[in-house]
Formats: C-alpha cells, sequence, structure tokens
C-alpha cells in the first residue's frame, strides 16, 4: 500500500482512508484479514501505533473486525461495504462541486451521485 501524506490532516486517518479506498477497489474482500498493526506500519514507514490507531477508526466505524490472537479482518456485511463506496463517492463529488463552484460552475451534488450509483449498478 502506497500512501503519500499530506500534512493537513492527521496521519491515521489518512492511512484509515487509504484502507477504506482499498476495500472499496476491491484490494481487500469481506472477511479478509489485513496486515498487521507492524506489517503496514514498516511497509508505509510509520510508527505501529499510528496505524493502530487507524485500525481502531476502522474497527469503530464498523469497517474492520478483530479476531483474537488472529489480526484484524474486513467487515462480512455487503451494506457496510456499499455504504462504504458511497461515502467514499459522496466525499469525491463534493469536492468536486465545491471546486467546480469556485470556477462559476452550477452542479448539482445529488445529479452527480445519482449518475455514479446508476453507472457502478450496471458495472
Amino acid at each position: 500500500m502506497k500512501i503519500e501524506f499530506d500534512e493537513s490532516k492527521p496521519i491515521y486517518l489518512q492511512i484509515a482512508d487509504a484502507i477504506k479506498k482499498a476495500i472499496a477497489r476491491g484490494d481487500f474482500s469481506m472477511g479478509e484479514k489485513v496486515p498487521s498493526v507492524r506489517e503496514l506500519a514498516l511497509e508505509i514507514k510509520v510508527n505501529p501505533n499510528t496505524v493502530q490507531h487507524a485500525y481502531q477508526e476502522l474497527i469503530r466505524e464498523g469497517v474492520l473486525f478483530t479476531k483474537r490472537g488472529q489480526g484484524n479482518f474486513v467487515t462480512e456485511d455487503p451494506k457496510k461495504i456499499r455504504d462504504l463506496k458511497m461515502e467514499l463517492v459522496n466525499r469525491i463529488v463534493e469536492n468536486f462541486v465545491k471546486e467546480m463552484e469556485e470556477l462559476g460552475y452550477r452542479i448539482k451534488k445529488d445529479t452527480l451521485t445519482n449518475l455514479l450509483e446508476e453507472e457502478n449498478d450496471r458495472g
């Protein structure tokens, strides 16, 4: 996993977002084990406590769950995965609409979101 860190946002949240995107892309399947705290910390070159904080956030949100003694796993709830994808889509659309409005364009967020949902349902 490669993450370009941005100084304007806490690193643990950036890690959590990167894992959410990986799940949404299908890099991790439902019920699949994610890298251990130490493995991911070494891979992305951050303190293990930072990765642990990201995992705790994802567990709190229901995106990951822990099997005692085995590690952390992606939720097995398909609705949670769909909700996660829509959360990410909404965030991207909101940023896009904001940027376009700054350029003088008027775009309805709901229209874009609905188009993306329809396209996703087809594919």
